[in-house]
């Protein structure tokens, strides 16, 4: 498997390379030690964190000839160790994107195969790039240039097990059976303005062991506006629909104020509200915004405790933060307290717990040693509370931190025109 990908992958590169208009071969190498001692959940005393290290490993390959354009990223993802030293088989290589894109006049295109799909802040939809596998897509995206400064893109996504005669139950962990969605961006003066809808459809057996298709709808739009040293941003999501057979009535919004008080030196103030569930309602009825496919580790703190492949369908979350950040020349570096609290009910038994979930700090540093290899650096500390504890488990009480390393290399190999 591993021989045959490698001589397809070359023999691609050699057949590219004597027909392309323009062709370019890039990769990255990405190793990242992580100390985690209560990563993305409260340590329990007695228990000693883990240390590791993972990697990424990609090699891009960007074809155009005339209106056609192809996008190739191979990825091979790893912990060091997981595959013995002497290994004749290794299964970890995979396609991360796989793409052709035809553009049929100026202002209308068609993109078909495995893609990321990115807009605005990355909320809704984004390719999560902090994973070492990262998010992408099987689908078709339409983008439509509607104006000089409009763009309006419409997806539709179809997803199965395996090639069948009858349809079965979609059992893969993407998440969704089948997706349509349309986004629109326009900017008018200094501001900007998104619109986005997603129609996201997950199949399940109901209560007769019958498979079923729900849909869900997420809507809303985003704005930004910048002028001199202040900038401002604003979002706002509603979730209607069904999943699993039950209703959705949920909601989400989020804004930053930022300034610039010098080039090197900014200061940002931010919130976010996603509504949740009281824990004594029990209603059928789905309360709890899902962030369905965005970039979550961006958002709500570096620790990954809220909305990483956990505290869904929960008590919801308010997030306040603030940043405060330094760059000057090759150097980076940032530092975030949140103060977390849920905006439904806890409750244990009949008893009613504080809204309040604790403080995290992030510390972020960077340093770029040339253009194409960085080295970045962080450490966070969670201070839950007893409520966060009643939600996690674990121990308020013991060291909750998260330490890491990362050195990016990014080389570009070839480059024709």
């Amino acid at each position: 498997m591993k021989k045959g990908l490698f001589f397809t992958v070359f023999t691609l590169f050699f057949t590219v390379l004597i027909t392309a208009q323009t062709f370019q071969l890039t990769s990255e190498i990405r190793p990242r030690f992580e100390n985690r001692h209560g990563y993305k959940t409260l340590m329990y005393s007695g228990d000693e964190g883990a240390s590791f290290i993972s990697q990424r490993t990609r090699l891009n390959f960007n074809f155009q000839q005339e209106k056609l354009m192809l996008g190739i990223s191979l990825q091979n993802i790893r912990v060091w160790g997981d595959v013995s030293t002497l290994t004749s088989n290794d299964n970890a290589n995979s396609f991360h994107q796989a793409w052709a894109k035809y553009q049929f006049t100026d202002k209308f295109s068609l993109k078909f195969g495995r893609q990321e799909i990115v807009y605005d802040d990355s909320r809704i939809f984004g390719n999560v790039g902090w994973a070492q596998q990262a998010r992408s897509f099987d689908a078709v995206v339409a983008q439509i240039k509607t104006s000089e400064k409009g763009e309006l893109d419409i997806g539709y996504s179809l997803n199965n097990d395996s090639e069948q005669l009858i349809n079965s139950l979609y059992t893969n962990v993407a998440g969704y059976k089948t997706f349509q969605y349309a986004w629109y961006h326009t900017e008018i003066n200094k501001f900007g303005l998104s619109f986005l809808i997603l129609n996201n459809g997950v199949e399940f057996l109901n209560s007769n062991l019958e498979e079923e298709l729900n849909y869900s709808q997420t809507f809303g739009s985003r704005a930004t506006y910048s002028v001199g040293k202040f900038s401002l941003d604003g979002a706002i999501y509603f979730q209607t629909g069904k999943i699993l057979d039950n209703s959705v009535f949920a909601n989400y919004f989020g804004g930053n104020i930022g300034y610039k008080v010098f080039n090197e030196f900014q200061l940002r103030i931010g919130v976010e509200y996603l509504s949740g569930k009281d824990m004594n309602d029990m209603s059928n009825k789905v309360k709890s915004f899902n962030p369905i496919f965005g970039t979550n580790h961006k958002f709500n703190g570096f620790m990954d405790y809220f909305y990483v492949g956990n505290h869904m369908n929960s008590v919801g979350l308010l997030d306040l933060n603030t940043t405060i950040a330094y760059a000057k020349n090759r150097f980076s570096a940032k530092i975030i307290p949140h103060l977390f609290s849920s905006t439904a009910a806890i409750y244990n038994g009949s008893s009613k717990l504080s809204n309040n979930l604790g403080i995290e700090v992030d510390i972020a540093l960077g340093y770029k040693f040339s253009k194409n290899v960085t080295l970045n650096a962080g450490f966070s500390k969670m201070f839950g509370t007893s409520s966060l504890e009643f939600l996690k488990g674990g121990n308020r009480s013991t060291d909750n931190s998260w330490t890491w390393l990362m050195i990016t290399f990014t080389p570009k190999l070839f480059a024709s025109n």
